[in-house]
């Protein structure tokens, strides 16, 4: 077995999914006569992160000091560093006390079944104060307009916290069965591959020739084995390409355009918190946890509109104090084919060149082209990516 990076925190993966099948069913069974919370989608994502392995080392949901810790300083009461808060807020917990035994049902799938089993460490009310801190830490704004803002002040005041045993990984791995992947299960697979330098990319959005290219290049200078593309499945914002689409045109361009056993394509069941700076570093985290050496972050990564500066990022990583991460970035710059070079550059390193000089294209502009049945310039976007991107914005 490759000797694979540590989980965060831990020396192994600590995922909170139930697997002995009649444990399982055991507590499915259990659930019917314990008090029960509909719980957010947010919460929903939480619990099947927590269950994949991928918050190791968490044992469930923070109480209120810890989310406030986290808030503060990015790190947990007991010094574990933690980049944002795994809440499950609600608006109001009923007659649900510490001690309890609740089951928390699913939002996103019909019927809401039961997600997990939460054993209830506290019951607490954060102050309209508190809140108002906590997503200005989060989020770098209060901003409502902001969707990450405004779904994070939806959920409610009051955190339910403790462990849980997750049952199931909600609608992922029904509607996603070749792409949903645990943490356990990319470890699992990286170790049997033989690969000891792992590249991961996230994407919450098709993949371009410059988004192709830059992965091409993480692996060429880090000589790495091999390259996990992880792309979010759970919900964004309208407008957003759904990840059924996406999904088959990043396989599309991996077939054609990588050589054979060098990429893995999968996905984790999470909403995107468009946190910018905070949100990247959970993706480092959890990209560490599924097995990843290294994590390539460029312009805007889980940015959205203009709350954010090009390479905060970026930068946030140089901030954090010596050992809080094992992985390693790859900081890139803005990518886009050079007509000078022919070829697809970063920007920084085609200093002579000027914005004349590249094939820049805006999302709004792809979009229309795309809706309009036109293929982009091949040196944005592969022809036959564009051809899946084309029929679903016909449809």
């Amino acid at each position: 077995m490759a000797n694979l990076i540590k989980p965060h925190g831990s020396d192994t993966l600590k995922p909170l999914f139930v697997t002995d099948d009649s444990t399982r069913s055991q507590l499915a069974k259990d659930a019917g006569s314990m008090p029960s919370v509909t719980i957010s989608s947010a919460a929903a994502g939480n619990a099947v992160m927590l269950g994949g392995g991928y918050f190791t080392p968490l044992t469930g949901f923070m109480d209120k000091s810890n989310a406030l810790s986290v808030g503060a300083s990015m790190t947990t009461t007991d010094k574990v560093f933690w980049p944002t808060p795994v809440l499950n807020l609600v608006p109001d917990a009923g007659s649900i006390k510490a001690g309890d035994q609740i089951a928390l049902k699913d939002p996103n799938v019909d019927g809401a079944p039961v997600l997990a089993i939460q054993t209830v460490d506290a019951v607490e009310k954060f102050t309209d104060a508190e809140i108002q801190t906590l997503t200005q830490q989060t989020f770098g704004t209060i901003d409502p307009e902001h969707p990450g803002v405004a779904e994070f002040l939806a959920q409610g005041k009051v955190a339910i916290s403790g462990p849980i045993k997750v049952l199931n990984y909600s609608y992922f791995e029904k509607d996603f069965p070749d792409t949903f992947r645990t943490a356990v299960e990319i470890r699992d697979e990286i170790a049997s591959l033989g690969w000891k330098r792992i590249v991961a990319f996230q994407t919450r959005n098709p993949m371009h020739r410059a988004h192709e290219e830059l992965c091409h290049m993480a692996m060429d200078r880090l000589n790495a084995d091999g390259l996990v593309i992880h792309m979010l499945l759970g919900k964004l914002k309208p407008g957003d390409i759904p990840a059924d689409v996406r999904d088959a045109a990043i396989r599309k361009m991996i077939e054609l355009y990588f050589p054979p056993n060098t990429a893995l394509v999968n996905g984790y069941g999470f909403d995107m918190l468009y946190a910018g700076p905070r949100e990247a570093l959970l993706h480092a985290v959890f990209r560490q946890n599924m097995g990843a050496t290294h994590f390539i972050i460029g312009r805007d990564h889980a940015g959205v509109g203009d709350y954010y500066g090009a390479f905060e990022a970026q930068e946030v990583f140089d901030t954090l104090p010596d050992g809080a991460l094992e992985i390693e970035l790859f900081k890139a710059d803005h990518t886009a084919y050079s007509k000078k070079l022919k070829k697809v550059v970063m920007m920084r390193e085609a200093p002579d060149h000027t914005k004349e000089d590249f094939v820049l294209l805006s999302g709004t502009a792809v979009r229309e082209m795309l809706g309009e049945g036109k293929a982009p310039p091949e040196e944005f976007s592969r022809p036959e990516v564009a051809q899946i991107l084309m029929d679903h914005y016909r449809s």
